[in-house]
Parts: structure tokens; C-alpha cells; sequence
């Protein structure tokens, strides 16, 4: 697996969390963990900003997209709202973590806790370019289940 180096620094007061992890071999999402200060619950609809404590930096050419955890999704309804959220190469910033709870029940978020993963993935940028009509293809302008189910 290609590797590149992400650098990541803990706000003070968050040295105690956990730092982001793979947690098998085959993992391409590391997890990473809430730094609130007391538990903090999401009611059934709630929006919330969870904060990481950590500010981080890649390479240009890479972002570190946040993606909800699986288990959490299925489980407890919680999930990332802006999936995947995108970490700029060159932002360095406080991350927080926007979570939503689209379940019934209220689900409460301790320090600590794992609460989306991150995954490092490279970006490509567009070369736009205005022409006076596109390519023709089978599918043409049909969307929205055009192509089935």
C-alpha cells in the first residue's frame, strides 16, 4: 500500500485522545476520536460539531475526506453529514466532525469515543474547458433512475 506522511498536531487539552488509527491491515479509514469536553448527546435530528482536537496536514495533491464508521451507521443512526467531508491539503485548522442522528433514540458521544474515520486519498484537479457541444452517448441526458432501479 502507498504510503505519505500525515502530520498532525493535538490542541492543548486533548493529549489524553487517542491519535487517529488503522485498525486492521487491509483498513484504508483510520478512526478517529471525540474530544469533547463532557459527553455531549445527539437527540433524534440533531446536528452537531464534534471536536477531534487535532489540526492536521498532507501533501498538495491529497485531501483527508471524514466518513461516518459503519458500525455507528448502522447501529445508532449517526453519521457524518457532509460525507465524505473534505480536509484541504492546506487547511490547518481545528477538524471537528459535523454528525447527525437520523434515529429515533438519543445517542450520547463520550471523550474518546470513535466517531467517523478519515481516509487520505489523492486529488486530481479539472482543466475546465468550454466547447460548443459534448459527445453523444447511449445514455444521453437520462437521470435520476434512468438507467434502472
Amino acid at each position: 500500500m502507498k504510503q505519505i506522511k500525515m502530520l498532525v498536531t493535538q490542541d492543548a487539552g486533548t493529549e489524553d485522545i487517542e491519535l487517529p488509527e488503522y485498525k486492521s491491515d487491509g483498513a484504508s479509514g483510520m478512526d478517529v476520536r471525540a474530544a469533547v469536553t463532557e459527553p455531549v448527546t445527539l437527540n433524534p435530528g440533531d446536528i452537531k460539531l464534534i471536536p477531534t482536537g487535532l489540526r492536521t496536514a498532507v501533501a498538495n495533491g491529497y485531501e483527508i475526506q471524514v466518513r461516518p464508521r459503519s458500525g455507528l451507521a448502522l447501529k445508532h443512526g449517526i453519521t457524518v453529514v457532509n460525507s465524505p467531508g473534505t480536509i484541504d491539503a492546506d487547511y490547518r485548522g481545528p477538524v471537528g466532525i459535523i454528525l447527525a442522528n437520523i434515529s429515533n433514540e438519543p445517542f450520547t458521544i463520550n471523550r474518546g469515543e470513535r466517531i467517523a474515520q478519515f481516509v487520505v486519498q489523492e486529488v486530481l484537479k479539472a482543466d475546465i474547458q468550454v466547447v460548443v457541444s459534448l459527445d453523444e452517448t447511449e445514455r444521453g441526458e437520462g437521470g435520476f433512475g434512468s438507467t434502472g432501479r
